[in-house]
């Protein structure tokens, strides 16, 4: 199968968490034997951000290294050749971070004759919180829409977006989101995500700020755009701000802590129930423990209390916190539930697999979605 996927950016992931998936899913077809190109616009906000980091360039080349089969390609949208791009293309994946104006010309292409399946992918919270802009998107001649949960699923046919639609979860890349020995743990939390713009200030106060001040544990905190008055609330609690890590450095980072936390977005925890973004995914599968602030978990994606444990409020994250800090076997066991339903449910295998059957419902041939060969094409 020859794919196409158009994106924001998955050379950069700085402050852009839909490249993890991304690179895992391109990453995960080539594995199976199919190719995959990849078009990014040149002038990607994320892209240029990174080379602005003192240590950008050295980690745009460990990316480089790291996914060797994902090689994107830049483009300027005044000057790209669509017929060109797409012709032959079986399957055309279109991220939702793509140029609107972009995503009309695919769709464009694909009423005047396009043989490809065409595939809108949306990941984020615009549906909720930004439904004009939404809304602008004309996706009239798409095949479907992969949207990252329940919620968001049923947005897209009940305002009538979409055709078709369906539930394409995130979920962690295993190539590289792994267990690291963990006989290096040099703190008792470590937190990666950027600030949120005021999405979840208050939260990140109760959940993470106030508990580490007050239980006195040693903290690391990775992430982008934080404010003055964030990086000094930090600094109060006696928390280390590192600032941006590359997100293929992450699970080093797990590895070097006790426990981890999630601390969804304000419009994720209370407008798209299930959806959970790539963090826990991620986390899980790199085996450490795992407390989250409240969020619904209403597409059965894991089993809290056992994969993970959910804090109501500050005071039980102070508890749950203080408890698996002094326990280690407590924390062996969170993290060895949680990796083996990250390993049972969703790797990017899971979801390359799903894409294959939304694909077969699409008339797509077996021919095609499984090609022959497929371990010689990484040996």
């Amino acid at each position: 199968m020859r794919v196409i996927l158009f994106c924001h950016s998955l050379l950069s992931d700085w402050n852009h968490g839909d490249a993890h998936f991304l690179r895992g899913v391109a990453t995960e077809l080539v594995a199976r034997g199919h190719s995959v190109r990849v078009f990014e616009p040149e002038d990607s906000g994320s892209f240029q951000c990174l080379l602005e980091e003192p240590h950008g360039v050295a980690a745009l080349n460990e990316v480089r290294a790291l996914y060797p089969h994902v090689r994107p390609e830049r483009y300027a949208p005044d000057t790209l050749d669509l017929e060109a791009v797409l012709d032959g293309a079986d399957l055309v994946l279109v991220h939702a971070w793509t140029p609107p104006d972009l995503v009309r010309r695919i769709g464009v292409h694909r009423r005047d004759g396009g043989r490809f399946r065409l595939l809108f992918h949306d990941t984020f919270h615009r549906s909720v919180s930004a439904p004009e802009v939404m809304a602008g998107y004309d996706l009239s001649r798409y095949d479907g829409v992969l949207a990252s949960g329940d919620v968001l699923r049923d947005l897209y046919l009940e305002r009538g977006w979409a055709r078709r639609a369906w539930t394409w979860h995130e979920a962690a890349d295993v190539r590289v989101f792994h267990p690291h020995p963990r006989n290096r743990e040099v703190r008792d939390l470590v937190w990666i995500g950027n600030w949120g713009d005021d999405e979840r200030t208050k939260e990140l106060q109760e959940f993470l700020v106030e508990p580490v001040h007050e239980r006195g544990f040693t903290a690391r905190v990775h992430g982008v755009r934080y404010p003055v008055p964030a990086l000094r609330a930090l600094f109060d609690a006696g928390i280390e701000y590192a600032g941006w890590l590359p997100n293929h450095r992450v699970p080093l980072a797990f590895s070097q802590a006790r426990v981890t936390v999630h601390i969804p977005r304000r419009p994720y925890a209370t407008l798209l129930p299930g959806v959970p973004t790539i963090r826990p995914f991620e986390a899980l599968a790199c085996g450490i423990p795992l407390v989250s602030a409240p969020w619904e978990d209403s597409d059965g994606l894991f089993t809290a209390g056992k994969d993970y444990l959910v804090a109501r409020d500050g005071a039980q994250m102070r508890r749950h916190l203080s408890a698996l800090v002094a326990d280690a076997e407590m924390r062996h066991a969170f993290a060895e539930a949680g990796l083996r339903t990250v390993l049972s449910r969703h790797t990017c295998a899971h979801r390359v697999e799903a894409l294959l059957v939304f694909c077969q419902e699409l008339g797509m041939s077996g021919d095609v979605l499984h090609p022959l060969s497929s371990e010689r094409v990484l040996a």
